[in-house]
């Protein structure tokens, strides 16, 4: 995934005049924002619906949030260059990629506590869990694989050739796994089992593909891609049947099946929407002002709230152009709460 941290900020009143056009409202707003504060950049996010907690990735370490306090109640130290956390509740485990070690970290859900530390490819990437086979999933962006991790047992059971780099995967659930290929803007399809690839499909007209999640009930697979398209397919066929627009500095995506709504986490300070009207009909909805950064979040399936962070980049000094790696007010880390 992109880093959130190193993300170009846009300003709010261009951006939501060239997205929001005439689209139906959605309905969705910021709830609230809760200050975290903290050092560190950030990526992934992953809820907890059930425990009531979100787990925030954070450079070196994973900060552990109780949503209904809105507190930080404790961190999974020692991850360094984490990006994702997978969670696997019937074990008790939690699971960090780890970029700049090249592993994972095994962890107990209720100490906090390391339990494992697993080597896997080079700068592991999105990590998820696949509940057909008891597989932890990372897909690594520099040694361009995917390493396959049984979860109760906490070691390595095999490697998956990619030919490119991942950037986030989903898992349908049968024994299918999903992952996007940002350099070839392709999606593959994976046999968990076999640890093979069955498809490789072009996700023409989209390009550099970054967030991927799915309707696992009508088999679709929501891609959010760099050029402000979301690309919607056929997760069996790979046939393209859908590009509803989302906004700029896309990052991640999740859908809702209750709500039949996909969302896109955008850099530029929006939440895209788009609603599932029939497995072969979508359209965008008016998007939400969030803040400039939030390319990040998680769906809370209880509340149907959606989390997104970000912090507030400094200016850049009179007559210098905006840096790359923009350098953020201290202390002005923040979760997003985005709901009905």
């Amino acid at each position: 995934m992109r880093r959130s941290c190193l993300c170009a900020v846009a300003a709010w009143a261009l951006v939501f005049s060239a997205v929001s056009g005439a689209e139906p409202a959605s309905d969705y707003h910021l709830l609230k924002t809760i200050k975290v504060g903290g050092d560190g950049g950030w990526d992934y996010l992953t809820m907890d619906a059930a425990a009531r907690r979100l787990y925030i990735s954070r450079g070196t370490r994973v900060m552990v949030m109780d949503v209904e306090k809105g507190k930080v109640v404790g961190e999974v130290a020692d991850t360094p260059g984490v990006h994702g956390i997978a969670l696997v509740p019937k074990l008790n485990r939690g699971f960090s990629s780890n970029g700049r070690e090249g592993t994972v970290t095994a962890f107990d859900l209720k100490t906090l506590k390391e339990t494992a530390r697993i080597k896997v490819g080079t700068n592991p990437d999105a990590i998820i869990y696949d509940p057909a086979t008891g597989r932890v999933f990372t897909f690594n962006g520099r040694s361009k694989d995917a390493t396959a991790i049984d979860a109760a047992k906490e070691k390595v059971v095999g490697t998956v050739e990619l030919g490119g780099k991942p950037e986030f995967a989903a898992a349908d659930g049968k024994g299918e796994v999903y992952v996007n290929l940002e350099d070839k803007d392709m999606v593959l399809a994976i046999d968990a089992r076999k640890l093979t690839v069955d498809h490789r499909w072009d996700i023409a007209p989209g390009k550099a593909p970054s967030g991927l999640s799915m309707d696992r009930a009508n088999r679709r697979l929501f891609v959010t891609c760099h050029n402000q398209k979301m690309v919607i397919l056929d997760a069996d066929s790979g046939k393209v049947v859908a590009t509803p627009p989302i906004g700029r500095g896309t990052d991640a995506c999740t859908f809702d099946p209750d709500a039949g709504l996909a969302f896109s986490s955008n850099g530029d300070g929006t939440l895209s929407v788009v609603e599932e009207q029939t497995p072969d009909k979508f359209r965008a909805l008016t998007p939400v002002r969030t803040q400039a950064g939030a390319r990040t979040m998680a769906l809370d399936t209880k509340t149907h709230n959606i989390y997104l962070v970000t912090a507030r980049a400094k200016p850049a000094p009179a007559g210098q152009p905006r840096p790359r790696r923009p350098n953020f007010a201290p202390d002005s880390f923040v979760v997003l709460v985005v709901g009905k």
